[in-house]
């Protein structure tokens, strides 16, 4: 909430007002003005990630010795003050705003500028002694911090991410623990198929989605290479000897992850690919997770007439009209959501490619995206394991009634009387209505007993020898 006074600052532009209480300055002020687009602020982890590029370029200064003690210091403080948690409301500068991120980039740096004056003796809007540009962005370019900021933000979401993923995987393994001998109709093209688990239909998810945290896991070693020192267009400009290294080297002691320059400066400005890489990732991820998720709606349609062989906890009415009718709620979220992932996928894609020469002006929309899709990933499989999963019942009796009916079970008997009289069996149970077992008992194939003994074994081994 403004007070209603106001400071005067001036730039390159002219004059402007600035709120008293405000710790950022014109420039941010002027993007406020300029981009009212989405109404939403940065990314929280994006925030911290550009901080920390701040606090790291002081560090790497100062043992060039191209920053003194004091102001070093100062800067330092200032950034761990905003890394501990406060200001973050002083992060204003739209989701959509100019090209390549200049707003944000002096948003940080107004920020820290005033805080290391006010620390030092000075005043909000003056800078002095620390000034944004000469100071807090010393040997710095929008072109590389915020590029840097996207992987790094990237980098802390992932394991959250990944962790979420995991977690689901665990809990369809410990039901497919559960049910390893719980026979049933497996179904190919919607229709009776050979028969298998649940167990193993349900250990077939887990597996998936570790696979999918793999890969996600994968993208890690290409995000730790920043482009931090390249400056403008990649030629290390106005950067103290070894800064990039030393740069490098504190954001990696900061966030724990292997940080390194990479190899060419200036492709970390013009490229996106690694986080298109990224978001390629995520993208698969949700592909999977919109099988899985209508594999449950089937599994749970019903009760009465639908498949009905799951029971999901029910966590809220489903109708405004029908009573007692409960709805899969929770996997209807995680679908919607994953769409939305392939959404932002789509133009990650499209801003991965319009970048031009030098630079991709691109980031700042392409990041949010990314980021989304992270956050909301995270979420939603966190909220359909907790909601959902945990606590899925699985009706046994139903998976054996639907088996029972199946003609496919005829299949079994391939080995033993060949294709053509089998398929005479399955005709036979199809017209009759009668199941397949009792068809073949009455022929002398097998006794029910075993035939219920060769469904389990082909079920649970998938061999009849």
């Amino acid at each position: 909430m403004s007070s209603g006074t106001y400071r005067i600052e001036k730039d390159s532009l002219g004059e402007i007002r600035v709120p008293d209480e405000a710790w950022y300055g014109i420039q941010t002020q002027r993007a406020v003005d300029n981009f009212p687009i989405s109404g939403r602020r940065p990314d929280r982890d994006f925030v911290f990630a550009h901080v920390r590029i701040k606090r790291a370029a002081a560090v790497a200064n100062r043992q060039a010795g191209w920053l003194e003690e004091r102001i070093a210091a100062a800067i330092i403080d200032a950034a761990d003050r905003i890394l501990a948690g406060e200001l973050l409301d002083q992060f204003v500068v739209d989701r959509f705003p100019a090209g390549a991120g200049t707003s944000h980039n002096m948003n940080s740096n107004e920020v820290i500028a005033n805080l290391a004056n006010v620390a030092l003796g000075g005043k909000r809007g003056e800078y002095k002694p620390v000034h944004p540009n000469d100071h807090v962005n010393m040997g710095q370019s929008t072109n590389d911090t915020i590029p840097t900021a996207i992987r790094l933000t990237g980098l802390a979401k992932l394991p959250r991410l990944c962790a979420a993923v995991r977690a689901m995987a665990d809990e369809y393994a410990a039901i497919a623990a559960r049910e390893v001998d719980t026979v049933k109709s497996g179904r190919t093209h919607l229709q009776d198929a050979v028969p298998t688990t649940l167990g193993r239909e349900f250990a077939a998810y887990a597996w998936t989605l570790r696979r999918c945290s793999d890969r996600l896991e994968a993208v890690r070693p290409l995000l730790c290479e920043i482009g931090l020192g390249g400056s403008a267009a990649g030629t290390g400009l106005n950067t103290a000897p070894g800064y990039a290294a030393n740069a490098a080297a504190e954001l990696a002691r900061l966030t724990g992850d292997a940080i390194c320059p990479a190899g060419d400066l200036a492709a970390q400005m013009q490229s996106m690919l690694d986080m298109q890489q990224l978001s390629s990732a995520l993208r698969d991820l949700a592909l999977e997770l919109i099988r899985i998720a209508n594999d449950m709606r089937l599994l749970a349609s019903g009760p009465r007439t639908g498949l009905g062989e799951i029971v999901l906890p029910a966590v809220q009415p489903g109708s405004s009209i029908m009573p007692g009718k409960v709805n899969p709620v929770m996997f209807e979220m995680l679908n919607q959501v994953c769409f939305q992932v392939l959404g932002q996928d789509a133009a990650v894609a499209a801003m991965t490619q319009a970048g031009q020469l030098e630079l991709n002006v691109m980031m700042p929309a392409l990041g949010s995206a990314l980021f989304d899709a992270m956050d909301w990933l995270t979420n939603a499989l966190n909220a359909a394991t907790e909601r959902n999963l945990k606590g899925l019942r699985v009706d046994r009796e139903r998976c054996g009634e639907f088996l029972h009916a199946s003609v496919g079970l005829a299949t079994l008997l391939n080995t033993r009387i060949g294709y053509a009289a089998a398929a005479e069996v399955a005709k036979a149970s199809e017209h009759s209505g009668r199941p397949v077992r009792e068809v073949v008992a009455e022929r002398g194939l097998l006794s029910a007993e075993e035939f219920d003994a060769l469904v389990l074994k082909a079920a649970r081994d998938g061999r009849l020898d």
